[in-house]
């Protein structure tokens, strides 16, 4: 076995080994080395040419040049040269190795300081966000700009622990119930018996215009609009029409987005940003230019479409928002939540009116929706249960079981005789038609309840369905990030 010297890697001719590194060295290289150095090339300790032990070896005998040429001087001088170069490789081997650390090193470190900066300016924005929201209880009145805040975002939210809990988005603290005034109860009671009055007059006849069945069976996609949402985390989770004009269709997305989309027009009306997770239910409010969500992120909003931003933020739960329904006086909000609580609330001031829960049942509520006359509801729950609820007395006054999963959807018909539960559904005003969306969208004529449509145009879930004004037209929206318009 050959010995090979470490630093030049060729066979030594006077071999010697360091016996601090206990490796093999050309004894001129290492001498070399240590004149220069004074350490071990290997690791670097502290090394002297004392130190070093020769390996004998047997050599071929090998004539020595003639004296009187200068062809030992040119070897020399080549030798030289060689070794030179050897200890040149080797130091920059060296070298080489200590400046790819040092960039592996810098590169890590510049890749966590972008993702600590990505992280910091996210939790500001929604600083800015939440504090844009921030006004006094007292009606809907645009909230006062951030600038006029003395305090910087960050200072600011170290006086204010309880409203800003952690930098995730995680919502405030739930309010306090304030109860239900027999002023309040009188208001619903008297909307009610105007609208039962009117609704069983209009429960005799069918509108006239009404588009009658056999030209429904017609219908054909005529318009499909797919850039309402981001495209980096598509979907549309929830949709609603505005009920006095239903060219203004509002939409809610995985993006955490609410969306004004101007059917005729075929241009966005506004985009409204505020809440920290996906928006999974949205109401158009049916005589003021005022829009709900709700969303996981605990938190019920209330928006002004024409100033674009967030003007009421309503906090009723401490669970995912799972439900909304707006009363018929347009005044009160009804929601349900994860938290296994509906609630009632007032939306001029954002104040939580009552909150109750089935302590016996103990599950999460789905879904939530008035029946017309505003004096019952019905919460759809995690277990398979329709539960309709008595407001005036917070009660719950009957059970529908029948359903094998968790119910989503509740839709009452305008006129208060049907109830529709499953999926995504909607009852046209005069409960003639029923359209329920989920894999594909289908139409059905009420009291028959045969097909009459039934599109597959989305290519994901469809997670909402709507009606025009007596039908004139069908709306739908998909997580395929579509929205899409059907009618002769």
């Amino acid at each position: 076995m050959s010995l090979v010297c470490a630093i030049s890697n060729e066979v030594p001719e006077h071999p010697c080994v360091s016996p601090v590194s206990n490796q093999v060295f050309e004894r001129r290289l290492i001498e070399k080395f240590i004149a220069e150095n004074g350490v071990d090339p290997m690791n670097g300790q502290p090394l002297s040419e004392e130190q070093l032990i020769d390996i004998k070896v047997s050599h071929p005998i090998r004539p020595k040049a003639p004296s009187s040429t200068s062809i030992p001087a040119i070897l020399k001088s080549l030798q030289d040269e060689w070794d030179a170069v050897m200890l040149h490789s080797f130091t920059l081997r060296q070298q080489l190795q200590t400046t790819r650390q040092e960039l592996s090193h810098a590169l890590y470190q510049h890749d966590a300081a972008c993702r600590v900066i990505a992280r910091l300016t996210k939790e500001v924005t929604a600083a800015r966000e939440a504090l844009a929201t921030l006004k006094p209880q007292a009606g809907l009145v645009a909230p006062q700009s951030i600038e006029r805040c003395s305090l910087p975002v960050p200072l600011f939210l170290m006086f204010c622990p309880v409203l800003f809990q952690g930098g995730g988005g995680e919502p405030m603290e739930v309010s306090e119930q304030v109860g239900m005034s027999q002023e309040i109860i009188q208001k619903l009671q008297d909307k009610a018996t105007v609208l039962t009055t009117e609704r069983k007059k209009r429960g005799k006849t069918v509108p006239e215009d009404l588009v009658r069945a056999e030209d429904l069976s017609k219908y054909r996609q005529v318009a499909s609009h797919a850039g309402l949402h981001s495209a980096s985390v598509p979907g549309i989770l929830c949709m609603d029409l505005c009920p006095s004009d239903t060219n203004k269709v509002l939409t809610g997305g995985a993006d955490k987005n609410v969306v004004v989309f101007d059917k005729s027009e075929e241009q966005i009306v506004a985009t409204l940003k505020g809440h920290t997770k996906k928006v999974t239910s949205v109401i158009y409010h049916p005589s003021q230019s005022v829009v709900f969500s709700a969303s996981p992120d605990c938190t019920i909003r209330v928006w002004s479409v024409t100033a674009g931003n967030c003007v009421q933020v309503v906090r009723a739960h401490e669970g995912s928002v799972t439900g909304l329904s707006l009363h018929a006086t347009g005044d009160f909000l009804l929601s349900s939540s994860e938290d296994q609580y509906w609630a009632f609330s007032d939306i001029q001031t954002g104040r939580v009116l009552t909150k109750v829960t089935d302590e016996a049942a103990g599950v999460a509520l789905t879904c939530a929706q008035f029946h017309p006359d505003g004096l019952i509801f019905g919460t759809g729950t995690a277990d398979s249960q329709i539960k309709i609820w008595d407001l005036k007395e917070r009660t719950n006054v009957a059970n529908f079981p029948g359903h094998s999963g968790p119910v989503t959807s509740i839709a009452f018909s305008e006129n208060g005789y049907y109830l529709a539960t499953g999926g995504k559904t909607w009852l046209n005003k005069s409960g003639t038609y029923l359209a329920v969306g989920g894999s594909d969208i289908r139409v059905y004529i009420c009291k028959q309840w045969s097909e009459v449509l039934n599109f597959s145009d989305h290519s994901g879930l469809v997670t909402g369905v709507a009606f025009g004004e007596n039908a004139q037209f069908l709306s739908s929206a998909g997580m395929d990030r579509s929205l899409k318009f059907y009618s002769l």
